[in-house]
């Protein structure tokens, strides 16, 4: 830097030896002579002038070692004192190239400079010229500001005498970044004459100026380099190389000054684009750009030039020139460069009427911000402006052929379109919240925001939290490695029906979305009580979120696991409180088919079949046996209850001109079995509804009967009657003993099967194949025993097994939870058995043999007539014909109008019981599930 300066000197010395030799004819001490007097003065313009030339300040300016008439050049040839009109000083002999700069530039060209012209003594100083980094210039870059300010200031000089456009430049540099960095001290941020050059200040619109649109980025970059690498995200990298004209100008964005108003060539457009008739020439759409749009809009400081750079406004009328659209990329180079990858950019750069352009989405000229609720892409209107496009029957969801359907009909009734739509919550997603603004790809897309690989992560967006347990979860592709498609947020929830999770609907879909994958466990879980249950429609039980957990699944072996076995307890307990760890024991996924890993289920399950079969099988075929007899010897039956009739018996008694009738049943037997009918359809109705819970039938009647949660208590209820009529009957049966007990059970009107109903049992068979007599029966036959004995073996094993299934916090305090697995299997298929029988043996051997067809009212009477008793119990008949004790039973015939209600009643449970042995028979045969 030294050697620089010392060589300049010598440089300097040399030029001032080389002048003409007439400027040495004068030395400085003869100007001195004069211009050392303080008081010398002159006119100028008008004006008294001090002409004073300090001279201890011209030593030590950088002109000290030069003479006077270097620079006054005009003064060389003349005496002294000299006196007319002189010509000012010029600095063109030493500084050429800077003069003809500063000549042609608008300070020094004379049609612009005028009065406020600036000389180079204005700017440098006169007799005091110093360098431009010394401490004391006035053109230092710490200084230049202030020097330039002294006549671009707000209503002032230049400013006030030009109208010049920034509306105070040397009041709003010091607040900008470059002036921010000049006021703390820095010496290379950017000054007025580092941008507007020192001495060719040309106006903007001169293509020599260094702040032309065509040297602007040249000129910025002097300080700022690779703005191609800077500006990637707002301007694409191949634009730099197409020239200025591809580019926006560097203060398009960066305001050289604080304000900076529109392009001058705004108004020229004006003058047309605000007429309200004008219009295109093609196809003949408005071309009026309102002014109240595009001032409320977000490019209400950018020119029109801007965006339509491609106009030329050479045409002094637009017709006939073709103006390419406007291309948003220029500043938008990210957002734009996501939408030419979209399915929207796509299908617009074929121009297929499908693909919206930016315009069709953010309007033309009156483009507002998101954050503006007037915005078509605030929030609250993004699920409306998308739907001209996505609702059914418009232009993209006639072109859509994948399996969404009424995208956005369904989206609106979601809990995301509730939210935003009905509720105005701005937090909702809509649409762009999950396909994302700019960058809409369908979802098998590996670049997609909702692709399998990226829903998490788009879901997680706004659901903080549940991403990171969901991506620590079984189903996160980070823990299970599978060539399988692993769930995400869709498979569960659905992309445009979400609901609550609390909802009813989302409860009930659920389980089926996890039996997609989970086929096998799904189906034992619908086999389970939870799974039946919430088949029917009943939602307050346990699903497979409840005891797996949701978005937090873990394999049982982990600690955190809810099956964990230091935490299987306390999830059961969330819905069973007080359950203990034998509960927990409880096979939630049982399957009675495996012998290996359930054995006591297995057996179980196998026994119930084989009693059922054998059962049904057994007194099935004793009443086909009946009826091939009955049918076949129908005429002789009937001839054979004539001659019963005829034959010499006791006469029944009268009264009131009425025969008197064999009362068979008591009063109570009556009400009990009336009762036992009511409950126990009652019971069969709920309990196969439950069994068979994968029928529509099952659905259609749970819902009759106002919900599953109803026919629970409906079950529940009809089985604490049963029971207590089972006991009544007790305390009756024991009340009525007359006797030892022995003889009371084991005598000849017992209930209790004895050796002799055994004989009945094998002459009765040969009765109905022909090959013996029909056997004279007393009081109680065989099938009517068996039917009795089986109450007794239901209430006991559907009725213990029940409680246990009512109670099993209680029973598995003493039973194991596998306990409660062995009595479901027990109670349905015992319940079932149950129903079967009476609603198929019990009706044919009581109602529908061809002797009792189409119903026998005894049961609810309590009476039969002396000829009935006869003929189907001819020994009771004997027995009480015998001991004189017939007429102790004989009492009056009920009213026609009673007997009329007694039918009514046995037909409907008569219609009822039918129902449902086929409701079974159609479960059995074509249900699935």
């Amino acid at each position: 830097m030294k050697t620089s300066k010392v060589l300049a000197s010598i440089a300097w010395l040399a030029l001032l030896c080389w002048l003409p030799s007439g400027a040495a004819a004068q030395s400085n001490s003869d100007c001195l002579t004069c211009h050392g007097d303080k008081k010398l003065t002159a006119k100028r313009g008008g004006s008294t002038i001090s002409m004073y030339v300090d001279s201890a300040a011209l030593a030590a300016s950088r002109h000290g070692p030069a003479t006077c008439i270097a620079c006054h050049t005009d003064l060389a040839k003349k005496d002294f004192p000299h006196e007319g009109k002189i010509a000012p000083a010029t600095c063109v002999r030493c500084h050429a190239e800077e003069s003809r700069q500063q000549a042609r530039s608008l300070h020094g060209k004379p049609s612009t400079r005028g009065a406020t012209g600036p000389t180079c003594a204005d700017c440098h100083g006169g007799h005091d010229v110093v360098g431009v980094h010394d401490p004391r210039s006035p053109v230092l870059p710490a200084r230049v500001s202030a020097l330039c300010g002294s006549c671009h200031t707000a209503g002032e000089g230049v400013h006030k005498q030009r109208a010049v456009r920034a509306a105070d430049p040397s009041a709003n540099y010091p607040e900008l970044i470059h002036g921010a960095l000049a006021r703390k001290g820095s010496v290379a941020t950017a000054t007025c004459v580092s941008c507007h050059t020192a001495h060719d200040v040309l106006p903007h619109g001169d293509d020599r100026s260094t702040v032309a649109r065509s040297k602007l980025a040249s000129t910025c970059m002097q300080c700022h380099t690779k703005l191609e690498e800077v500006h990637r995200k707002v301007i694409p990298v191949e634009r730099w190389a197409q020239g200025p004209a591809a580019v926006p100008a560097c203060v398009t964005c960066h305001a050289p000054h604080k304000t900076y108003g529109g392009n001058p060539a705004d108004a020229a457009c004006v003058r047309c684009h605000a007429k309200a008739d004008i219009k295109s020439s093609k196809d003949g759409h408005s071309l009026t750009v309102q002014g109240k749009a595009v001032a409320g809009s977000v490019h209400a400081k950018l020119s029109c030039a801007q965006c339509h750079a491609a106009v030329d406004p050479s045409h002094e009328k637009a017709t006939g020139t073709r103006v390419p659209a406007v291309e948003c990329s220029t500043c938008h180079a990210e957002v734009s460069r996501q939408y030419h990858l979209s399915t929207h950019g796509q299908l617009e750069a074929k121009k297929d009427k499908n693909g919206p352009t930016c315009a069709e989405c953010h309007g033309t000229h009156d483009i507002l911000s998101k954050k503006s609720q007037a915005s078509p892409t605030y929030p609250l209107n993004v699920p409306k402006l998308c739907a001209r496009c996505h609702r059914t029957g418009e232009k993209a969801a006639v072109r859509y052929t994948g399996d969404q359907t009424q995208i956005v009909e369904q989206y609106t009734e979601s809990i995301h379109g509730k939210g935003i739509i009905k509720s105005g919550l701005i937090a909702s997603a809509v649409c762009t919240s999950c396909h994302t603004a700019h960058s809409a790809l369908p979802s098998d897309s590996l670049a997609s925001s909702v692709s399998r690989a990226n829903i998490p992560a788009t879901c997680g967006a706004c659901h903080v939290g549940i991403q990171e347990l969901f991506e620590r979860s079984v189903h996160s592709a980070k823990v299970t490695a599978t060539t399988k498609d692993l769930p995400v947020c869709s498979s569960c929830h659905s992309a445009h029906t979400i609901s609550r999770t609390d909802a009813q609907g989302f409860k009930l879909v659920v389980m089926d979305r996890c039996g997609k994958c989970h086929e096998t466990i799904a189906k034992e879980y619908f086999d389970s009580y939870h799974g039946k249950v919430s088949r029917l429609g009943f939602t307050q039980t346990a699903q497979c979120y409840d005891c797996h957990g949701s978005h937090d699944i873990l394999p049982a072996r982990d600690p955190r696991a809810h099956l964990n076995s230091a935490n299987v307890v306390a999830t059961c307990q969330k819905c069973h409180p007080g359950a203990g760890p034998k509960f927990a024991s409880y096979i939630t996924h049982a399957t009675p088919h495996d012998r290996k890993k359930y054995p006591w289920l297995f057996w179980a399950f196998w026994g119930m079949t084989a009693l059922l079969v054998g059962t049904l099988g057994f007194t099935g075929a004793h009443s086909l046996l009946w009826l091939g007899h009955a049918l076949r010897t129908k005429g002789k039956a009937a001839a054979a209850a004539a001659t019963v009739a005829a034959a010499p018996h006791v006469a029944p008694s009268k009264a009131h001109g009425k025969e008197l009738e064999f009362e068979r049943f008591t009063r109570l037997n009556r009400v009990l079995h009336i009762v036992m009918i009511i409950t126990f359809i009652g019971c069969a109705a709920t309990g196969m509804t439950l069994k068979f819970s994968n029928t529509s039938w099952a659905s259609v009647l749970a819902h009759l009967l106002g919900g599953f949660q109803t026919a629970g208590y409906i079950h529940r209820l009809c089985a604490l009657f049963m029971i207590l009529l089972f006991v009544t009957h007790l305390v009756d049966v024991v009340r009525r003993r007359k006797g030892p007990w022995m003889d009371y059970l084991l005598g000849a009107n017992t209930m209790v099967p004895t050796l002799k109903d055994a004989k009945e049992f094998i002459a009765t068979v040969k009765y109905f194949l022909g090959r013996g007599e029909r056997p004279k029966y007393s009081r109680w036959t065989y099938w009517e025993k068996f039917d009795y004995m089986g109450v007794f073996w239901g209430m006991v094993v559907i009725g213990g097994t029940g409680l246990a299934l009512w109670f099993p916090v209680f029973f598995t305090k003493f039973l194991p939870g596998w306990a409660l697995n062995v009595a479901t299997i027990i109670h349905s298929d015992e319940a079932l058995l149950a129903t079967g029988f009476i609603f198929t043996v019990h009706f044919f051997n009581t109602h529908l043999r061809p002797e009792k067809f189409p119903i026998d009212t005894v049961i609810f009477t309590g009476r039969m007539s002396v000829e009935e008793l006869k003929e189907d119990k001819p020994a009771e008949y004997d027995a009480l014909v015998k001991s004189g004790e017939l007429e102790e039973h004989m009492v009056e015939p009920y009213q026609p109008i009673v007997i009329r209600t007694f039918r009514a009643f046995g037909w409907t449970a008569l219609t009822a019981g039918i129902l449902i042995v086929v409701w079974i028979v159609y479960a059995m045969l074509f249900a699935r599930g």
